[in-house]
């Protein structure tokens, strides 16, 4: 994922095991630029549970999950997408 580029090369200069608190003291002020505006890597790595990471693409695949809609192209375009974390996704209609 591009958009994720300079939060991985910030992982990858780090020693692991490291936990979520000190990844975001470290490199939380790292900007994503999403499609639809940007957040950091702190929004993004305060959306899961705290953990340790045994890797840099451990803390690298937990960010990724904790995107934002804002990484998402057309929100709301498919009924079948999981909803972002920390939102409410549409009510389900029965038909």
């Amino acid at each position: 994922m591009r958009m994720m580029t300079d939060a991985a090369e910030a992982f990858e200069a780090h020693e692991y095991p490291m936990t979520t608190e000190e990844l975001i003291e470290a490199d939380g002020d790292v900007t994503l630029e999403l499609p639809n505006g940007t957040e950091t890597v702190a929004d993004a790595l305060s959306r899961s549970a705290p953990e340790t990471f045994e890797s840099a693409e451990d803390a690298r695949l937990t960010a990724c999950a904790g995107l934002s809609s804002k990484a998402i192209g057309r929100k709301g375009y498919s009924d079948r997408d999981p909803v972002c974390m920390g939102e409410d996704g549409p009510e389900e209609v029965s038909f």
